[in-house]
């Protein structure tokens, strides 16, 4: 009897052992991966090259103090607003941190956003010697829009009703030069994105008064159910971080 238990025991002990090394092994994989994220880094001051040639701003402090606090590793990369997208489909990044506006448009074509982390208006802006005063003035005029941006459908939403054509472009720089060479009388950007831009490259343009929308929220987009797992990692750092006082440093940094 004695014997029989002492097998029982040991066979026990056996199985504990080896899914307990089974743990570890997953544990361990856990660890070592390393989540590669797109971005854009022209969409000051949420991502952006410094001098140095650094990568900065808000979204990419988040993502770090987010990746501190769930001690996962990442890989930041930039690759425009475009690209990003399409590694993600591809599968040549798992996710995207860029600005990313939470509407429902993408939700529907196979989004997976994150919780919200900044809420974030659009406005029209023009060039410091328009006599644009707001949208009533734009008929009949060519208007400059980012493509698959929130800018754009804020500005796709009141074409019709104010009589203006849209011109399309590929990044934020080349869509505010369109304004100051004259090419477009207006365009539509994210109002933190505009006022920084602004200030920051002391660009001959204004935000129009009262051109405001209501705003959304920006989130972290994947595109697929096996990356999920990285929003949930992102949306308990994003929380932590927000509950310790980290976030609101981040947001006063860049924007006062």
């Amino acid at each position: 009897m004695k014997r029989i238990l002492a097998l029982v025991l040991c066979t026990l002990m056996t199985v504990a052992l080896l899914a307990g090394c089974g743990s570890k092994k997953n544990d361990d994989t856990n660890n070592d991966k390393t989540w590669v994220v797109a971005t854009d880094t022209t969409f000051r001051p949420f991502e952006y090259t410094d001098k140095d040639g650094n990568f900065v701003g808000i979204d990419v402090d988040i993502m770090a103090a987010v990746a501190a606090d769930q001690g996962f590793k990442y890989e930041l990369k930039s690759l425009g607003w475009d690209a990003a997208i399409a590694a993600c489909k591809s599968k040549q990044a798992n996710a995207m941190i860029a600005g990313a506006s939470i509407k429902q448009d993408r939700i529907d074509s196979g989004w997976i956003f994150s919780d919200g982390y900044y809420t974030a208006t659009q406005c029209m802006t023009v060039r410091t010697d328009s006599d644009i005063k707001g949208f009533g003035d734009l008929s009949g005029k060519a208007v400059a829009v980012k493509t698959g941006t929130m800018g754009a459908t804020y500005a796709e939403s009141l074409k019709d009703q104010y009589g203006f054509t849209l011109s399309y472009y590929e990044d934020s720089p080349t869509m505010y030069q369109a304004v100051i060479g004259g090419q477009a009388v207006a365009c539509f950007e994210d109002t933190p994105i505009m006022i920084t831009t602004i200030k920051e490259n002391g660009y001959d343009l204004k935000v129009v008064e009262g051109s405001e929308n209501d705003g959304a929220d920006y989130g972290v987009a994947v595109f697929d159910e096996e990356n999920r797992a990285f929003l949930d990692l992102f949306n308990k750092g994003l929380a932590n971080i927000k509950a310790n006082g980290t976030y609101d440093k981040i947001i006063a940094k860049y924007l006062g």
